[in-house]
């Protein structure tokens, strides 16, 4: 079978265009002699080296890129664990699932959250939290003036939420938050999975999903995201999933559950991450 599909429209798309594994390659690459091929073998003596190294470096890449041979790999938890039968997709702003997911987003987010706050809501609290979150959740998501936003919900086969995260175009600033300098980009917030459910992949599916949307439903080549960087666990899962270090805010501020159920605003460090939609699965493997 061909070592690179001819449609392919990757980062080398002159490279994946022609090569393949058999003789095609080396009557693309090889300039022919009497109708004979020159060997690789041949030819490579004859180049410089530096030239050497430079083809077979744009040949590796157009590889890796096309055979999707460095797919995104979940962990043992997601490939022996994961629950059977998820169902991943948009809420398209339907005011049962948003008011769902927020019930869920209250014990999965807000309480225990990292940095602090409340680890047992009563009551009282509770309900102030889920009514302030639906709020929150149908003022982003829902309404024909909500523009370019989704909220992601990930699903069991019963209809239980057990993760969701939502994904938006709106100003990113350039260098810390308070800055004027800005860029209209998808932005992806509201990542939470249920404790029952975390090392199964879950939160991995959600941020694939989120991106499908932005790349391919919106036309855009990069994805945005915030994250205190005290919360060490997601600054690690997103790196892994191709997101690179921007900027960080060291006088950012974020919401932590008071007693009485309000959310307060608390200091905090923010990490700006980026990751380039358009590099495919090479996008987890070069520096930018």
């Amino acid at each position: 079978p061909p070592l690179i599909h001819r449609s392919c429209t990757c980062c080398v798309p002159v490279v994946c265009t022609v090569l393949t594994r058999s003789s095609s390659a080396q009557s693309v690459l090889v300039p022919k002699r009497s109708n004979k091929s020159l060997g690789w073998a041949t030819l490579s003596r004859k180049m410089p080296s530096e030239k050497r190294r430079s083809l077979l470096l744009t040949v590796l890449l157009g590889a890796l890129a096309a055979t999707n041979a460095f797919a995104p790999s979940f962990g043992l938890g997601a490939v022996f664990f994961q629950p059977k039968g998820l169902i991943t997709k948009s809420a398209k702003g339907e005011m049962q699932k948003l008011r769902d997911a927020s019930d869920f987003f209250v014990d999965a987010f807000w309480v225990g959250k990292v940095g602090g706050g409340t680890n047992k809501l009563n009551e009282r609290q509770r309900r102030a939290l889920t009514a302030t979150q639906f709020s929150e959740f149908r003022v982003r998501y829902a309404g024909n003036s909500r523009g370019r936003s989704e909220l992601v919900v990930c699903e069991l086969p019963d209809g239980e939420v057990v993760g969701c995260a939502g994904i938006e175009v709106t100003p990113i600033p350039n260098g810390d938050l308070k800055a004027e300098s800005k860029l209209r980009a998808p932005l992806m917030s509201n990542l939470a999975v249920s404790q029952n459910y975390r090392r199964k992949g879950i939160g991995e599916l959600l941020v694939k999903e989120a991106e499908r949307i932005a790349r391919y439903e919106w036309g855009y080549d990069d994805c945005y995201l915030y994250v205190e960087k005290r919360n060490s666990a997601a600054v690690k899962l997103y790196q892994k999933l191709g997101y690179r270090k921007m900027w960080i805010d060291k006088d950012a501020k974020t919401l932590l559950p008071a007693p009485s159920g309000r959310l307060e605003n608390s200091p905090t460090e923010i990490v700006c991450m980026k990751k380039r939609l358009n590099l495919g699965v090479l996008g987890r493997l070069l520096p930018f």
